[in-house]
């Protein structure tokens, strides 16, 4: 059909990249690299064939599906067609999914052959799913082959794009507060967030950004995958962390950017010294996701030789809100400067400014904060002050406009009426040599209110107790800040993305007081008095 003015959404922004590095390698696997011109093509076939199907423009449209090409292939046709894309994080459940599905309206589904059954059982709850299309091999005809989507072969399929209006994605956030929102984001919060993103990291056309955070997650989404294909770059998906295949790769395909949460620095350092040397040719490595241990930066930056800048943003944000910069000063425990075009400031509880110095809500205000949550406007208006998005996250900004997360305002532990912040205690437990993980969450008490309890990893069992912690926390903390106890675990519960899940920590913690803890036991769990 005739261009209707799309140029200006991401599929026309793709469509001139692709059209200036036809040639060139854009998505790089094992089993050979994709040309800008081959994932032009193929997402072409993808939006026409969904068209065909009765996916009409604004239309939703779930993923669930692993890092690879075909993620790509696919995000980018369903945005092709006019419609919304939905991505569903690889771990939920079958009743999780069709929530998600159900409550954004999705009339088709784009799942991988290793979902079948998730898709399926999802699908029987929800009668709005009208097209299920397979990535990989199916034998129902009343199921699409994806591969017969990307065959077909036409004019340019066009469809007008209003980038401030019309939503490219909606991200839902993990519910660790509820039900999960759908945060609407616009084509235009998008576009701004990945031109930020590319300024912001220096990205070059010889940039190889390898992407092992899975991309229906907002940070992988938008650095790992958006920005390389917007900005004429290469892209390396890679399916799961494990930390040699991770390395392979780097090595096999030129590597120069690395996305990671802290977690995963951390088992990088036990990789041997020839691996180590394989990432030489990484410029640097970014983090993101939770706050990064002083101690364990310091260590992977000496070991690897490679610079990691520490950067924020939630999903509501596109999700990047700041970074420290690859050129000029980087502050080690801060989450950098604001990325172009977009604001930054610290927030009172009745939304008045804080100045330098004094801890309050991190807020935010640019081009790339979302439209709203979907189908939830008292919600959306509960997180904003004026134009100023709410983050959620307490924090301060010094006289050098570095800003600092100091924790989440729903991990703040108050003790005896004064504030104890989980980050402060976990930065000190990183210092002790032989913790790998340290998380610090707040335990009900009839007495003091709340009191902080400590959960632990260990680099080798008995390798220290929780008495030895314990004196360790003595010697660097306040009287109030010390953990009332310490557990020790063998592994710490994490997400899809690496971050540790302190809610199910929580939880673990009213199962040991009732019932039993899902853990390790503790080696001594005696208060101090």
């Amino acid at each position: 059909m005739a261009s209707q003015g799309l140029g200006a959404g991401i599929a026309g922004r793709f469509r001139e990249t692709a059209a200036r590095c036809a040639d060139l390698a854009c998505v790089f696997t094992d089993a050979g690299s994709v040309s800008f011109r081959a994932l032009d093509l193929a997402s072409e076939g993808v939006a026409a064939s969904l068209a065909e199907a009765g996916i009409a423009p604004g239309d939703r449209v779930g993923l669930l599906a692993p890092n690879g090409p075909d993620f790509v292939t696919a995000y980018l046709g369903v945005l092709k067609a006019g419609a919304t894309v939905v991505p569903l994080n690889l771990l939920l459940n079958p009743k999780e999914v069709a929530f998600i599905l159900r409550d954004s309206g999705a009339k088709a589904l784009i799942y991988h052959e290793d979902f079948a059954a998730v898709s399926e059982s999802a699908q029987a709850e929800c009668s709005g799913v009208e097209l299920r299309v397979c990535i990989g091999a199916t034998s129902d005809p009343g199921i699409l082959a994806f591969a017969t989507l990307t065959r077909h072969r036409g004019a340019a399929f066009e469809q007008h794009c209003d980038p401030a209006a019309d939503l490219a994605v909606i991200l839902y956030t993990s519910g660790t507060t509820g039900r999960p929102k759908g945060a609407m984001l616009t084509h235009a919060n998008l576009l701004a967030n990945t031109a930020s993103v590319a300024r912001a990291l220096d990205f070059t056309p010889a940039d190889r950004v390898l992407v092992v955070l899975p991309m229906f997650h907002a940070f992988a989404a938008t650095v790992g995958m958006l920005t390389p294909v917007l900005f004429g770059c290469g892209l390396i998906p890679v399916v799961r962390f494990e930390p040699k295949l991770v390395t392979q790769n780097v090595a096999r395909h030129g590597a120069t950017l690395f996305l990671g949460v802290p977690s995963m620095y951390g088992v990088l350092m036990r990789l041997d010294d020839a691996q180590v040397f394989a990432w030489r040719g990484v410029r640097c490595c970014v983090s993101g996701g939770a706050a990064m241990p002083v101690a364990l930066m310091s260590a992977f930056e000496a070991r690897f030789g490679i610079p990691v800048l520490e950067g924020d943003g939630p999903t509501e944000c596109s999700p990047v809100t700041c970074v420290n910069p690859p050129r000029g000063v980087r502050k080690p425990g801060s989450v950098g400067l604001p990325i172009p075009d977009v604001e930054m400031t610290v927030l009172d509880a009745e939304g008045r400014p804080l100045d330098d110095g004094e801890t309050g809500e991190v807020c935010v205000r640019g081009p790339n904060v979302m439209k709203g949550y979907f189908n939830l406007p008292e919600a959306t208006r509960e997180s904003f002050f004026g134009d100023w998005f709410r983050t959620g996250d307490l924090g301060y900004r010094d006289a050098d406009g570095y800003f600092y997360l100091v924790d989440r305002l729903k991990d703040l532990i108050i003790t005896n009426g004064m504030n104890v912040y989980p980050r402060v205690i976990e930065e000190v437990l990183y210092r002790h040599p032989e913790v790998v993980e340290a998380a610090v969450v707040g335990d009900p008490d009839a007495r003091h209110g709340e009191v902080p309890v400590a959960h632990v990893t260990l680099r080798q069992e008995g390798a220290a107790t929780s008495a030895t912690l314990r004196a360790w926390c003595r010697e660097h903390l306040g009287q109030h800040e010390i953990p009332r106890r310490i557990l020790l675990h063998e592994a710490l519960p994490k997400s899809s993305t690496g971050k540790i899940l302190k809610r199910a920590l929580r939880r673990s913690g009213e199962q040991e007081r009732g019932v039993s803890l899902p853990f390790a036991a503790p080696d001594s769990a005696t208060p101090d008095r």
